[in-house]
């Protein structure tokens, strides 16, 4: 199967039967999110959600944060993977945000990366959620997924996988492909079980036919 109709017959699935894709961070402002994603990386957005209530209660805005500390942003994140570190880079990107960038979140990924903690997937969020930029990042559901169906063959890196889905995704679904692909691979194509049989992308993937070779 070509590339072009993999990407053209797993699009148009997920275009009828998963209509509406967002993230499943909760959040209400480009702040919010931020510290939300930050928070994500290697870690359930179930449990982020369950954290960030109280942690936007105490930090309701870029510049709270940026006046604390991590050992006192610690407090509030202290069930999060990598506590420590998301702390310090909590308040170090608090602290760009207010004085760098004047409390005002800047829409370019090569912007965003400059603060702490904010690599070019969170970045690619930022600018893709808030700012409807043909943005798409790629985390371990993403790379995974992409790469399970064949959508991407050799990509080792998620940066080589970034480039091989923008050229192929047209830029009216960028942003709403990064959901699919993400929500796919947490609750269908998941890491250890994949649920190839209830998959409705069965027709267009290359992991199913390998595997029906092998096991017909």
């Amino acid at each position: 199967m070509r590339k072009e109709e993999r990407f053209k017959g797993v699009l148009g699935w997920f275009e009828q039967n998963v209509p509406v894709a967002v993230t499943e961070l909760h959040y209400e402002n480009s702040y919010q999110l931020l510290v939300a994603v930050i928070l994500s990386a290697q870690c359930t957005d179930k449990r982020v959600n369950l954290v960030t209530p109280q942690f936007f209660e105490a930090f309701p805005e870029p510049e709270t944060l940026a006046v604390s500390t991590p050992e006192v942003v610690f407090d509030y994140i202290r069930s999060i993977s990598f506590p420590n570190n998301k702390a310090k880079h909590l308040v170090g990107m608090a602290k760009m945000l207010v004085h760098d960038f004047k409390g005002e979140m800047p829409a370019e990924v090569e912007k965003l990366t400059l603060m702490p903690g904010v690599g070019r997937k969170t970045a690619n969020v930022i600018a893709s959620v808030i700012f409807n930029k043909p943005a798409m990042a790629v985390d371990t559901h993403v790379f995974r997924v992409s790469n399970r169906i064949g959508l991407t063959t050799q990509s080792k890196t998620p940066l080589e996988t970034e480039k091989v889905l923008m050229r192929y995704i047209p830029t009216r679904l960028v942003a709403k492909a990064h959901h699919w692909l993400i929500l796919h691979g947490r609750y269908t194509c998941t890491a250890r079980k994949p649920k190839c049989e209830s998959c409705g992308l069965k027709p267009w993937c290359k992991y199913y036919h390998q595997k029906k070779t092998l096991h017909p």
